[in-house]
């Protein structure tokens, strides 16, 4: 947006950031997100696979707020949740969440967002025992979720372990693994079968949670791609729209297919698109076009 208005700029049509910002206000977030809604079906047509096991990796992102106007309401930062489907690529269980919000409380949409008989893949943001007790109700989903390294572990002659204090210990498969560069250990807690049918090893479950990765490269794309980190509006609805704009931008990227000799990346994507665009496409006679023809 700001690249757009500086181009309009140069060419004589006076257009600033805060005037889309002010016009925000009053433009609603539900046709966006049925577009979003749209897209992930597409997705899903596309690459889908029957009776596949997906991994869903959640997690959180903080993008910072510098307006003052929203400093004023307790408001510094705006956190986004979602997941992605590992078959698919398709976002789902999208929150966004303005303030300190803890990934514990907030995150309840994005978790209920996890496929039919798919493996969620939380970090120790999401860990307590309330939740791997509720995660365990649900016999249609699974979990992959890193537990705290303070929590409280017994071993039980099962196979699985106790985990937490007495009151609010919950019985749970855990899996332990380490990192001997970092010297870390990551307790697992996962209700994935230790043994009979669709038995899962331990070594299974060690490389499930390191899918999680997937979810941190869909912030680093945002963020530095498709700029979600510079936020132009200073109102509430505004934020949320920039925010599902920048959804939709990387859903389309996951749809479109270029030339292999173009590249495969959704950054060779991008500059795919933008190369040409620029070509075929004149913003400033499009928008030109639009304002004088009222």
């Amino acid at each position: 947006m700001r690249d757009l208005s500086a181009r309009l700029k140069m060419q004589g049509i006076n257009v600033n950031t805060s005037t889309f910002s002010k016009a925000s206000k009053i433009r609603e977030t539900e046709p966006f997100e049925k577009i979003i809604n749209k897209l992930n079906k597409s997705l899903v047509n596309k690459k889908g696979k029957e009776a596949a096991q997906a991994l869903f990796p959640i997690d959180s992102t903080i993008i910072s707020l510098t307006s003052k106007l929203l400093w004023a309401k307790g408001w510094h930062q705006v956190k986004l949740f979602c997941g992605i489907n590992s078959i698919t690529t398709e976002v789902g269980g999208i929150v966004i969440n303005f303030g300190q919000g803890h990934d514990s409380k907030e995150g309840k949409k994005t978790r209920e967002e996890i496929p039919v008989n798919g493996v969620g893949v939380m970090d120790r943001g999401f860990s307590s025992n309330e939740r791997i007790r509720k995660l365990l109700e649900k016999k249609d989903k699974h979990f992959v979720l890193r537990v705290k390294n303070d929590m409280k572990l017994e071993m039980l002659e099962n196979g699985q372990s106790k985990l937490g204090a007495e009151k609010r210990e919950v019985e749970v498969r855990i899996v332990e693994f380490c990192d001997l560069e970092s010297k870390s250990e990551f307790p697992i807690a996962t209700d994935l079968p230790l043994e009979g049918e669709g038995v899962v090893s331990n070594e299974e479950i060690a490389e499930m949670y390191r899918q999680r990765w997937q979810i941190e490269l869909v912030w680093k794309f945002l963020k530095m791609q498709l700029k979600l980190d510079r936020l132009i509006t200073k109102n509430e609805r505004g934020i949320c729209l920039q925010i599902y704009s920048c959804i939709i931008a990387y859903l389309i990227l996951q749809l479109i297919d270029i030339e292999e000799v173009f590249g495969k990346s959704l950054l060779d994507k991008l500059r795919y698109l933008q190369s040409f665009m620029c070509q075929h496409i004149s913003y400033v006679h499009w928008f030109r076009k639009i304002v004088y023809s009222i």
